[in-house]
C-alpha cells in the first residue's frame, strides 16, 4: 500500500516538550533498494541514521524522500508486552484494576506501517485498538520510576487487534495467545518519537476516515514510567522492547475492505487496510 505524506507524518502540536530536555526526533525504520536502515524524519525525507538506534550513532548526510523508501514497524523488539484495562473508559462496569495487567504479544504479530491486517478465516469479531506503544532504550531491572523514567526512549502508535470471540466468547481459549497474538495482530509505528509532549498528545483511531476512538493519554490509569516499573520488578527489559499501554473507548469489529487509522499527536499516523488471511 503506498504511504502517504500526511498517512505519517499526522499533526505535530507546537509545543513539545522534551525528555530529558532533547527536542522532538522522530525515528524511522526503513528498507530502501532492499537494504534496511534506520533514519530520521525530517519533512517529508528522511536521513539514515549509522550505528545503533539504541547505543551509539549519528545522522549522516544521506537523505531519501519519504515516497522512495518503505516503513517498516521502527525497531525490532525481543519482547512484546502489553496492557489490559488502562483506561477507565474502556472498563464499563468493571472495576478498576489494583495494578498494570499485563499480557504478551508474540513478535510474529507485528505488522508494517500500510500493510494489511489479515483476518482468519474462523474469526468473526476482530476489534481494532488503538493504543500508545512505550519503547525502552536500555536495560532495566527492578528499576525505581526515576530509572524508568530514564529508560524510556520514546513512543510510537499500535494497534493491539484483538478476536473478541477467541478472547472473552462461550468457547474462549484459557489464554490470549491467538485472540491478540495472531500474525498482524499487532501493527506498529510509522516512527518512535523521542521528546514527545504526553501531557498534550492525543490518541485517535478511525475506521473508514471515521473517528471511533479519542482521548488523551493522560487519561491511562498507569502511566508509562509506573507501567515500566512494574514490568521490570519481574522481567528484565532490554532495549527494544516495546510496551502496548492499553486501548481507551469502546472498540468494534473490522471487516476486509476496511481501513484504520491510529493517530497519535507528534508521532504520526499509522493506516494498515483490513483484508481475509
Amino acid at each position: 500500500m503506498e504511504v502517504r505524506r500526511r498517512d505519517v507524518l499526522g499533526s505535530i502540536p507546537g509545543a513539545l516538550m522534551a525528555q530529558a530536555g532533547a527536542p522532538l526526533t522522530r525515528y524511522v525504520r526503513y528498507e530502501r533498494r532492499g537494504a534496511v536502515s534506520y533514519g530520521v524524519l525530517e519533512g517529508d525525507q528522511v536521513r539514515r541514521l549509522s550505528g545503533e538506534l539504541f547505543g551509539a550513532h549519528e545522522i549522516t548526510s544521506e537523505t531519501h524522500k519519504l515516497s522512495e523508501v518503505k516503513l517498516l514497524y521502527p525497531c525490532r523488539p525481543p519482547k512484546v508486552f502489553a496492557v489490559g484495562g488502562n483506561y477507565k473508559s474502556h472498563l464499563g462496569g468493571r472495576p478498576a484494576p489494583k495494578r498494570p495487567e499485563i499480557f504478551y504479544k508474540p513478535t510474529t504479530s507485528l505488522q508494517h506501517p500500510g500493510e494489511p491486517i489479515l483476518i482468519p478465516a474462523d474469526a468473526h469479531n476482530v476489534h481494532y485498538e488503538g493504543e500508545l506503544v512505550v519503547v525502552i532504550g536500555r536495560r532495566l531491572k527492578r528499576a525505581s520510576e526515576a530509572e524508568a523514567r530514564e529508560g524510556i526512549f520514546g513512543y510510537t502508535c499500535g494497534n493491539d487487534v484483538s478476536e473478541r470471540d477467541w478472547q472473552n466468547g462461550p468457547d474462549k481459549d484459557m489464554q490470549w495467545w491467538r485472540a491478540k497474538g495472531a500474525d498482524t495482530f499487532g501493527p506498529m509505528g510509522p516512527a518512535i518519537a523521542r521528546g514527545l509532549d504526553l501531557e498534550t498528545a492525543l490518541l485517535r483511531t478511525r475506521l473508514n476516515g471515521k473517528v471511533v476512538q479519542e482521548q488523551l493519554v493522560t487519561d491511562l490509569l498507569f502511566g508509562p514510567v509506573a507501567i515500566v516499573s512494574w514490568i521490570s520488578r519481574y522481567v528484565t527489559l532490554e532495549p527494544g522492547d516495546v510496551i502496548f499501554t492499553g486501548t481507551p473507548g469502546t472498540t468494534a469489529a473490522m471487516k476486509p475492505g476496511d481501513v484504520v487509522e491510529v493517530e497519535i499527536d507528534g508521532i504520526g499516523v499509522l493506516r494498515n487496510p483490513v483484508r481475509a488471511a
